[in-house]
């Protein structure tokens, strides 16, 4: 056989190939269709296919096709249509496990840049303390470690926690900042103790505080109170955070942890969550947290 026929072969080889394999799709589609397909829509289609073989007298081919169709929608139909519901139901299933592991990313990410803040700041200021109070710094270095040791667990967390542990946590920061602001800052925990155990985000809280001092007492000379409130209103959990510092211009950028914490609660709760952010009249700033009084869970 000469070189041309073979190929001329081999190419109808190919198109049948093809034909075949796009026959093979359309019918599965068809098939699909069927499976799934209302008997209302059946009804209605297979009029459609009656007249159109009485118009170009093709009666006999037609009244077979709904024959076919009927019969298989009788006999296979079900089975085929249960498999297509499973199927579903997986693949449903799939882009939900997806959501959740893009939702626990997106997490860990704005959880990520929360760890560096909170360090760099504290390893700046025991930089600052070295030159000027050297006693002093030694003592922070070693509450550092301590915080670490027992907190870095709660740092690391995406999603569990509870509002006693970030009330520690809180206690174990501010006792560092107090360390070196002395007289300037003042504290007071308003938190029951039935509260301690409610579910609450990780870290959040801590951003509150360090906004408050970093933005409303540190640009103050004398310095400031900070109070930390914690109530349930409304089937929500209000943790509250307020300074008498020099306040907050509610028209500027809320920088990168304020964001944070909106990003956080969107993923965590949707819109069932928020963080309020006010000027009192009495000056100062006033930063809420409310989320959800009871299980938390991931709303992608």
């Amino acid at each position: 056989m000469s070189t041309s026929k073979k190929h001329g072969v081999q190419d109808l080889r190919d198109f049948l190939h093809e034909a075949m394999t796009e026959l093979s799709v359309l019918w599965w589609r068809f098939f699909d269709w069927l499976a799934i397909a209302e008997w209302r829509q059946l009804y209605i289609t297979w009029f459609l296919v009656f007249v159109f073989g009485v118009i170009v007298q093709m009666v006999e081919p037609a009244m077979m096709f709904i024959m076919i169709t009927a019969a298989l929608k009788i006999i296979a139909g079900g089975k085929r249509r249960a498999e297509l519901v499973a199927k579903d139901a997986v693949e449903k299933a799939d882009v939900a496990n997806l959501e959740r592991r893009l939702v626990e990313a997106q997490m860990a990410t704005l959880q990520a840049q929360v760890e560096p803040h909170f360090l760099f700041n504290t390893l700046a200021l025991i930089g600052q303390l070295i030159e000027t109070d050297p006693p002093q710094a030694a003592r922070i270095h070693q509450n550092l470690i301590e915080y670490l040791r027992a907190t870095l667990p709660q740092m690391r967390a995406t999603g569990g926690g509870t509002l006693g542990k970030q009330v520690e946590l809180a206690r174990a920061y501010l006792a560092i900042m107090q360390a070196r602001m002395k007289e300037r800052l003042a504290v007071t925990f308003d938190v029951p103790a039935h509260l301690e155990t409610a579910p609450f985000p990780p870290m959040m809280l801590l951003t509150l505080i360090e906004n408050a001092i970093k933005h409303g007492l540190e640009p103050k000379i004398e310095g400031g109170h900070i109070e930390v409130t914690a109530r349930v209103v409304d089937r929500q959990l209000w943790v509250d955070v307020q300074d008498n510092g020099v306040g907050f211009n509610l028209h500027s950028d809320e920088g990168v942890g304020l964001a944070n914490i909106r990003e956080r609660l969107r993923l965590l709760f949707g819109d069932q969550a928020q963080l309020v952010i006010e000027a009192p009249l009495a000056g100062g700033a006033y930063a809420s947290i409310r989320v959800p009084y009871g299980p938390m869970e991931k709303r992608p």
